[in-house]
C-alpha cells in the first residue's frame, strides 16, 4: 500500500506524506487491515514543531531500508497528537504503565485489537530496527504473552478514577490549613532565586503562578501580615521577571518559546506554540493588575503583536505553533553570531552585548541567544541614562535585527487551527483588554470569538469541532475544547458585557452536560466528565482529565466555568456540581497540588465568597476599566447601560441618572453606591 498521509489537513502529517513508510492515518482502514492480515499495529504520536519527531524521521523513516521493515511486519499509523489527544492521551498512560517515561515522538506497538503492548519514545536508527526484529519475533513467538500483557494494560486504561486514585465523593471544605498545605508543596519545589521550579528542562507551567496569586489574595482577606503574601507573590514575580528576560522570551519579536532545557531560562526549545503563550497573556496581565510591574506590560503588549504578526489567520482564528527549527537547524532563525552582531550594530555594540550577554564565542552553540538578567531601569542606571534614553536607543536597534530575520528562512509554521488553544487564547486577548483597556485587544478578541462561533461550531447540533484547516472543520470536539472556549467566552461577556456571549457560554455547557457526563448514577456517579463526546469515535477507553499539565485538564476548567457560569446566571446547580468535583479531588489535590494546580487555583477561589458586581448606566466601560485595572480574583462582573433580565441585573438601576454599583454575596446585595472606591469598600 502506498503512503497514505497525502491526503490529510494535518502539517505534521503532511511532513511524514513522503516517507517510504506506508503511514496511514489514524482510522477505520488501518484498524481493519491490521485485523484482516493479523499483523501487529505500530502507532507513531508527534507533532509538527517537534525537534526530536524530525529527527526520528530523518534518521529512520525517511530511510528505505527501515521502511521496508517497518512496512512488512506492521500496519504503521501516524498521528498528529494535537489533532487527536483522545489517542495520545490512552497510549501515553500505557506506555507510562508500562515503566517508560512518556514524550514525543512516542512509538506505540499494538496488538491487531489496537490493545498496546509496548512503546517506546526516541530511538536511533540502528537501536529502532533492532526493536522491530524483536516486536516482530516476540509477536510470531509469544503470542498469547503479547496478548496476555495487552489485555492487562487495556484494563488498566479503563480504570475509574474511583479505583485508580481512590476518589469518591466528599464534601467541599476549604480551609486556610488547606490551602497553606496547598503552596507549602508547591513553594518547596519552586526555584526562589532564578525562577519557577527547581529542576530543568523548565516549563512555564503558568496555572502554578496563577494559583499563587489566588492564594496571596486569599491569605491576605484572612491575615494580612501573613508571610505567605510576601513569599507566594515573590516566586511569582521571579518567575515571571526571569522568564520575560531570558532566552526562553523573544526579546526582538515577543512570544514565549515552549520550554528552557536549563535552569537558568537561557536555552529554549524554541518552538513557540499558541497554549503558552495564551495563558501566559493572561497570567502576566494579572500580575500586572497586582505589582504594576512595567516589564510585564511589555510583555504583553509585545507577545499580542507576535501572535498578530505570525500566528493570526486571515480568517480571525489564531494557528498553532511555531516550529524550533529553520533550515534543519534549531534556534537558527532566532539567534545571532557575534561578528554578525559586530556588523548590524557598529558603535553601538559594547553596551548591547553588555545588555543581552553577547560573548566573543557565542553564549549557546557558537552563537547568541538574547537574553537579560536586568531590568531596563537597572541598566540605565548603570550606564547613566534614563530610562527613557535606554528606549529610544533600543527601539531601532530591535528594529534593525528584526529586519535581519525577516531576511531569513522562517520556521516552519503549523497552521492548523486548534479550538482548545484557541480558547485559551481568546481569555488571554480579554484579560489583556480587561487590564489595559487596549481597544486593538478588545479587536482580536471579537474577530476570534466569531470566527470560533461560526466556523468551529456545528450549526445542525451546536458542537465544537477540535480542528480547522483551508476552510474545513473536522475532528468532533473533545472537553478541553468546550472548557477552553467557554473561558474565553466568559472572560468577553466580562470585558463588553454583550449578553450574547453569556448565551453562547451557556448552550456550550448544557451541550457538555449532556454529552460528556458519565451516564453513571447512586453510589457511582461521578460528577467529572469524560474527555470525548459520547457521540464520538469509540476507543479501547474513554477517560477523563484529571490531571494539570502545560494546559490544564479540561475538569478542572470545566469546574471553575461551572462555577462562574453559576453566578452570572443563578443557577444554584452548576455551582452543585462545581463543588461535588471539588469535594472529590480535594485529597488528590492536597497531596499532589504541583500536578493539579489549576485545581488549587479554583480552591483558593472557593476559599471565600464571591462577589458579584453588577454596574447599571452611561459610564458602563469606564466603570468596568477601574474595577479590572485592580487584581481581585473573587468576583464576577455583570453590567448594562440600562436594563437586562439577567440575573445581577435585573431591577437595576441608576441612582438619580448616575451609574450605580452593586455588591452582592450570595444573591443578598448591599446597598449600591456610585463611585469604584466606595464599592471597594464594601469588599
Amino acid at each position: 500500500m502506498p503512503n497514505q498521509l497525502q491526503y490529510e489537513t494535518s502539517p505534521y502529517l503532511l511532513q511524514h506524506a513522503n516517507n517510504p513508510v506506508e503511514w496511514y492515518p489514524w482510522g477505520e482502514e488501518a484498524l481493519n487491515r491490521a485485523i484482516d492480515e493479523d499483523k501487529p499495529i505500530l502507532v507513531s504520536i508527534g507533532y509538527s514543531a517537534c525537534h526530536w519527531c524530525h529527527v526520528m524521521e530523518r534518521e529512520s523513516f525517511e530511510r528505505e531500508g527501515v521502511a521496508r521493515v517497518m512496512n512488512e511486519h506492521f500496519v504503521c499509523i501516524k498521528v498528529d497528537r494535537e489533532e487527536r489527544p483522545d489517542i495520545d492521551a490512552i497510549y501515553m498512560d500505557a506506555v507510562q504503565a508500562m515503566g517508560v517515561q512518556g514524550g514525543w515522538p512516542l512509538n506505540v506497538f499494538l496488538m491487531p485489537d489496537a490493545k498496546p503492548f509496548y512503546g517506546v519514545t526516541y530511538l536511533p536508527t540502528q537501536q529502532w530496527v533492532n526493536l522491530l526484529a524483536s516486536i516482530n519475533n516476540a509477536f510470531i513467538e509469544n503470542r498469547d504473552d503479547l496478548s496476555q500483557s495487552a489485555d492487562a494494560f487495556a484494563r488498566e486504561l479503563n480504570l475509574s478514577d474511583a479505583e485508580r486514585y481512590g476518589l469518591t465523593g466528599g464534601n467541599l471544605h476549604v480551609t486556610p490549613d488547606f490551602l497553606d498545605a496547598l503552596y507549602r508543596k508547591i513553594a518547596v519545589k519552586a526555584d526562589d532565586e532564578k525562577g519557577g521550579m527547581r529542576r530543568a528542562p523548565k516549563f512555564p507551567m503558568p496555572t502554578i503562578w496563577r494559583f499563587l496569586l489566588r492564594y496571596q489574595a486569599a491569605i491576605d482577606h484572612v491575615d494580612p501580615d501573613a508571610p505567605e503574601i510576601q513569599s507566594a507573590l515573590h516566586l511569582v514575580t521571579q518567575t515571571l521577571d526571569r522568564m520575560a528576560l531570558g532566552g526562553i522570551y523573544d526579546q526582538l519579536g515577543g512570544g514565549f518559546a515552549r520550554y528552557s532545557t536549563d535552569v537558568d531560562w537561557l536555552a529554549p526549545h524554541f518552538e513557540k506554540m499558541l497554549y503558552d503563550n495564551g495563558q501566559l497573556l493572561t497570567l502576566y496581565s494579572e500580575a500586572y493588575s497586582l505589582t504594576r510591574n512595567p516589564l510585564y506590560k511589555q510583555v504583553v503588549y509585545q507577545t499580542i503583536a507576535f501572535a498578530q504578526r505570525e500566528l493570526l489567520s486571515p480568517e480571525g482564528g489564531f494557528y498553532s505553533a511555531l516550529d524550533a527549527d529553520s533550515e534543519g537547524v534549531e534556534g537558527k532563525f532566532y539567534t545571532f553570531t557575534t561578528p554578525e552582531l559586530r556588523d548590524y550594530l557598529g558603535a553601538d555594540f559594547d553596551w548591547f552585548a553588555d545588555l543581552y550577554h553577547i560573548t566573543e564565542a557565542g553564549n549557546w552553540e557558537h552563537v547568541n541567544i538574547l537574553h537579560r538578567t536586568e531590568t531596563d531601569d537597572s541598566f540605565a542606571e548603570r550606564m547613566g541614562w534614563t530610562t527613557d534614553e535606554l528606549a529610544t536607543k533600543l527601539q531601532p536597534i530591535h528594529e534593525r535585527l528584526m529586519a535581519v530575520r525577516d531576511t531569513r528562512i522562517r520556521p516552519g509554521l503549523d497552521d492548523k487551527i486548534l479550538c482548545s488553544w484557541n480558547g485559551l487564547m481568546l481569555k488571554g486577548l480579554a484579560t489583556a483588554y480587561r487590564v489595559f483597556n487596549e481597544p486593538e485587544f478588545l479587536s482580536l478578541a471579537l474577530r476570534q470569538a466569531f470566527f470560533l462561533l461560526r466556523k468551529m461550531r456545528d450549526s445542525r447540533n451546536g458542537r465544537l469541532w477540535h480542528t480547522y484547516k483551508l476552510g474545513r472543520a473536522r475532528q468532533a470536539g473533545f472537553l478541553d475544547d468546550y472548557a477552553a472556549v467557554i473561558d474565553g467566552l466568559l472572560a468577553l461577556y466580562q470585558a463588553t458585557f454583550t449578553e450574547s456571549w453569556l448565551t453562547e457560554a451557556d448552550q456550550l455547557m448544557q451541550y457538555v452536560l449532556l454529552n460528556f457526563s458519565d451516564p453513571k448514577t447512586g453510589d457511582e456517579s461521578d460528577p467529572m466528565f469524560f474527555f470525548t463526546d459520547k457521540n464520538g469515535e469509540e476507543l479501547i477507553a474513554r477517560k477523563k482529565e484529571l490531571f494539570d499539565n502545560v494546559i490544564p485538564a479540561s475538569n478542572s476548567m470545566m469546574a471553575e466555568n461551572l462555577l462562574m457560569l453559576s453566578l452570572l446566571l443563578e443557577r444554584p446547580a452548576y455551582a452543585e456540581r462545581a463543588d461535588q468535583v471539588l469535594g472529590r479531588v480535594q485529597p488528590l489535590v492536597q497531596a499532589n497540588a504541583d500536578y493539579l494546580s489549576n485545581w488549587a487555583g479554583l480552591f483558593a477561589l472557593r476559599s471565600r465568597p464571591m462577589a458579584e458586581i453588577a454596574i447599571v448606566g452611561p459610564d458602563l466601560d469606564r466603570f468596568r476599566a477601574e474595577i479590572d485595572a485592580v487584581y481581585y480574583p473573587n468576583k464576577v462582573l455583570s453590567g448594562t447601560t440600562d436594563r437586562s433580565g439577567l440575573p445581577l441585573l435585573e431591577q437595576r438601576g441608576t441612582i438619580d441618572g448616575q451609574t450605580a454599583l452593586y455588591v452582592c454575596y450570595n444573591r443578598t446585595c448591599q446597598l449600591p453606591v456610585t463611585r469604584v472606591d466606595a464599592m471597594w469598600s464594601l469588599l
